[in-house]
C-alpha cells in the first residue's frame, strides 16, 4: 500500500509520529524502552499559527526536534512544506527558522550586527539581500540602536529578540518558536508576543510551543494538548474552553494565604480544583467549581485569621483550566 502524498496546503503534517528511547544495561541488554512520542497525528496550515501545549516532558520538545531534523522517529511520518523529514532534511533546514527558549545559538563576544552577517553567510543568503534585510531585521526586533554592542552586554530578553532576528535571517516559510518567553520578565515576554504577532500579520506559519497557557489563548489559532507522548485534544482555544463550561472559578488574591489553606480548600465539598501561587509576596489562589459565587463565602471563610483579602472575582474558565482537566484525565 503506497504512502499518501502530503497535502500542499500543510506546512506540517505528522502522521503516528512516533520516538522511543532504550535504556541498556552495563552489559549491552535492552533494560527499559521509553516512548517520548506514541503515534501522534496533527497537521499545521500554511499560514496558521499553531499551538503545542503540555508538561514538562510530555513529548513537546522531542516533536520539534523530529520536525526540525535534529531527531529522528523510530516510526511514523512527518513532512515539512512537503518535505520527508528523513530524506529531505538539509532542503528543509533551509526554507525553516527556529528559536530555542535559552541564550544558547549566539556568538556572545562579537556584536548583534555581526552575529547577523555570520548566519546570513551560514544560510547562504545573498550578501546584498543581508546588507539590506539586517537592519530591518534589527530595527524590527528593537535593537538597531545596540547593533554594534557585544552580545555578552545584552539582557536574556534582548538575546531572545536577537534569536528571532537570527531565525528569520533567511526568510523562512515557517517558523517553530519552543518556549520562547521562558524566564523573560513581564516585560521582555510581551515584546517577544507582540513580534510573534506581526510575523503571523506577515504570512509566516508558526509552531508555537509553551508553558503559558494565556499565551497559548492569547496568540494560536488552533492548540494541541499533548500529554505522556499523546495528543489529548485539538481544537481551538475557544471549543478546548467548553470543555470545562460546567464550572466557573473563583480567584482570590491575598496577603498571608498559605500552603495549609490550599489543602483545606481542596478538601471543600464541590472543588473540582486549586491551583496557587504562593512564592509572591501577593498570592493568587483559584478555585474550580460547579458552584461558583455560591461556594465563595466557604472559600473565604477557610482563610487563615491574619491573612487578608484584596480582590476576590468569579471568573468563566480559562484555556488554563481545559488544559489542567485534559492532562489529568
Amino acid at each position: 500500500m503506497s504512502t499518501p502524498r502530503p497535502d500542499p496546503n500543510h506546512a506540517v503534517e505528522v502522521r503516528g509520529l512516533t520516538r522511543e528511547y532504550t535504556t541498556r544495561s552495563f552489559f549491552g541488554g535492552v533494560t527499559k524502552v521509553t516512548k517520548a512520542l506514541d503515534g501522534i497525528d496533527f497537521t499545521v496550515t500554511k499560514g496558521e499559527l499553531f499551538g503545542l501545549i503540555g508538561p514538562n516532558g510530555a513529548g513537546k520538545t522531542t516533536t520539534i526536534k523530529i520536525l526540525t531534523t535534529l531527531l529522528t522517529q523510530t516510526a511514523g511520518e512527518a513532512y515539512i512544506l512537503g518535505l520527508d523529514v528523513r530524506k529531505d532534511l538539509y532542503e528543509i533546514r533551509r526554507r525553516i527558522g527556529i528559536v530555542f527558549g535559552g541564550e544558547r545559538g549566539l556568538y556572545n563576544r562579537v556584536s548583534a550586527l555581526d552575529n547577523l552577517h555570520y548566519f546570513s553567510d551560514l544560510y547562504g543568503v545573498d550578501p546584498t539581500v543581508a546588507r539590506s534585510r539586517i537592519p530591518e531585521l534589527l530595527k524590527a526586533v528593537g535593537l538597531a540602536d545596540r547593533a554594534d554592542e557585544r552580545v555578552e552586554k545584552y539582557s536574556r530578553g534582548m538575546k531572545q529578540r536577537l534569536h528571532i532576528a537570527k531565525a528569520l535571517i533567511h526568510d523562512p516559510e515557517l517558523l517553530f518558536l519552543d518556549e520562547p518567553t521562558i524566564g523573560l520578565d513581564p516585560g521582555g515576554a510581551r515584546d517577544i508576543r507582540n513580534m510573534i504577532r506581526d510575523m503571523k500579520k506577515q504570512g509566516k506559519t508558526i509552531l508555537l510551543t509553551t508553558h503559558y497557557m494565556f499565551e497559548a489563548e492569547e496568540l494560536c489559532q488552533r492548540v494541541a494538548v499533548i500529554s505522556k507522548g499523546k495528543i489529548v485534544a485539538l481544537d481551538t482555544p475557544a471549543e478546548l474552553k467548553k470543555g470545562v463550561r460546567d464550572i466557573a472559578v473563583i480567584e482570590l488574591r491575598t496577603y498571608g494565604a498559605t500552603a495549609d489553606y490550599v489543602d483545606r480548600l481542596k478538601q471543600l465539598p464541590n472543588v473540582v480544583r486549586v491551583v496557587a501561587e504562593l512564592d509572591s509576596e501577593v498570592q493568587t489562589i483559584r478555585v474550580q467549581t460547579p458552584l461558583g459565587a455560591d461556594l465563595l463565602s466557604q472559600v473565604v471563610s477557610a482563610l487563615p485569621p491574619d491573612a487578608k483579602i484584596i480582590d476576590r472575582t468569579i471568573k468563566e474558565p480559562t484555556l488554563e483550566d481545559a488544559y489542567l482537566r485534559l492532562v489529568e484525565e
